[in-house]
């Protein structure tokens, strides 16, 4: 089976199911909740607002992650890739990939919302979306890592939470700081999310082999 075919799966899945559609519906409600929480204080929001979306973005990678690798441990389908010699890391970049097509674009999208709604000005708004383009890819292979390593555990999803977070910290801080440090932590942020991108897939292998055996 080639990794298009993968990829296509997972996301015809994720689309006619609607499970990529919350994380980007949580990520708006993030952004048009936490003005009120702050108050009127515009330039406090503004100042702060690149970092609330790094934030809103984190907690809405999350979301999907007890459904990225379980469903397919549960039906057979990974014992599937496996018997036809497909290595078991190529099928998690393939989710990896997948899974960052399905909500890292539409992110990227409600962003522009969630600038208009901080006050942002062009220049915060395009560090923003270069730090979401180079950050995210290692948000999605997180996600599909942990997913793997919470799969078969009964309530994964608090797990889930727990394990991801505080991987997930370099790639927050890093984000949120190339809003103020420029291309110096944008460097730092795209280091990280390439050695997650690189590394993740061959952790969440190990943890269903692991789960298979």
């Amino acid at each position: 089976m080639r990794v298009s075919a993968i990829i296509l799966r997972d996301l015809r899945r994720a689309w006619t199911g609607g499970g990529l559609l919350w994380p980007v519906a949580f990520f708006l409600l993030v952004a048009t909740l936490f003005p009120f929480a702050v108050g009127p204080d515009a330039a406090l929001i503004g100042r702060i607002g690149g970092g609330v979306i790094w934030a809103a973005a984190l907690l809405a990678a999350l979301l999907p992650v007890e459904r990225l690798v379980a469903p397919d441990v549960e039906a057979g389908v990974i014992d599937q890739y496996a018997v036809r010699g497909m290595p078991l890391a190529l099928v998690a970049f393939a989710k990896t990939v997948a899974h960052w097509l399905g909500f890292a674009p539409p992110l990227m999208l409600a962003a522009v919302i969630a600038a208009g709604l901080f006050d942002l000005p062009a220049a915060t708004l395009l560090r923003v979306e270069a730090g979401l383009l180079v950050g995210t890819p290692g948000l999605a292979a997180l996600a599909v890592a942990t997913s793997a390593l919470v799969t078969g555990l009964r309530g994964g999803g608090g797990v889930a939470g727990l394990v991801m977070l505080p991987l997930a910290i370099p790639l927050l801080i890093f984000g949120a700081g190339s809003l103020d440090s420029g291309v110096g932590a944008l460097k730092l942020l795209g280091a990280v999310s390439l050695l997650l991108t690189a590394g993740a897939p061959w952790i969440a292998a190990a943890a269903i082999r692991a789960g298979m055996d």
